[in-house]
């Protein structure tokens, strides 16, 4: 009875501009260096070398066995003390919430970037890299040019649906004290003794994202089944 969309009108230069902002920033850089690095890990995963394979695999397992939340709290409190140790400073290493940000966000998502990757690599046909290699190309240059170009066509859904994921899992950033989206409507709302006003308006806000986002990896889908 009492709901004042004013409150809302007044706040959305503040979420937009400062929150919103932060959130997409944090969703790219993390999406960007997480899919560049997952494709590292998919390499090593499906090498034939246990020496590089077997350390990979482990990462991935590890990082995919953890919640989010936990390995934030690891990096931002145990990173300073570890690199601390590690380069022999008589203090922790001062890294900052906006780049544990970034760091944690980049190795957690890049750990399921490389299952997808690794699906998507695996899902092109073993007789094309073999006609690659018998033409005289190199691993690496049969992988860049025949088998990555495929791969990232079949997978391009799941990497949309992942990167979803990541834009709603910015919110937990509030553990760091910075000011994502949902973190900026909390402080207005909290400021003006409006959080119900603002917590819908958020809500309304990721639903029209993901809804939307959610629509194209559906158009991806029905392209990639077309191009198959």
């Amino acid at each position: 009875m009492n709901f004042d969309f004013n409150a809302v009108i007044q706040a959305i230069p503040y979420l937009f501009g400062t929150g919103m902002t932060f959130t997409l920033t944090l969703t790219l850089a993390a999406a960007s260096m997480g899919l560049v690095l997952g494709t590292l890990l998919a390499v090593m995963r499906l090498s034939p070398y246990r020496l590089v394979s077997v350390p990979a695999g482990i990462y991935v397992n590890t990082l995919r066995s953890i919640p989010l939340l936990l390995v934030i709290f690891w990096f931002y409190f145990l990173m300073p003390y570890i690199g601390a140790w590690v380069t022999g400073a008589s203090r922790p290493i001062n890294i900052g919430a906006y780049k544990s940000a970034i760091i944690t966000f980049t190795l957690f998502e890049a750990a399921y970037f490389c299952e997808i990757m690794r699906a998507g690599i695996q899902s092109v046909s073993r007789g094309q890299m073999a006609a690659g290699l018998a033409i005289g190309l190199t691993y690496r240059q049969a992988m860049q040019s025949i088998i990555l170009p495929q791969a990232v066509r079949n997978m391009l859904p799941s990497l949309v649906t992942r990167v979803i994921i990541l834009f709603q899992d910015t919110s937990l950033v509030y553990v760091l004290s910075l000011t994502d989206f949902l973190g900026a409507g909390a402080k207005i709302g909290q400021r003006d003794g409006r959080l119900v006003e603002l917590y819908l308006f958020v809500a309304l806000v990721y639903w029209v994202i993901c809804f939307s986002a959610s629509r194209v990896v559906k158009f991806l889908e029905r392209r990639t089944r077309v191009a198959r």
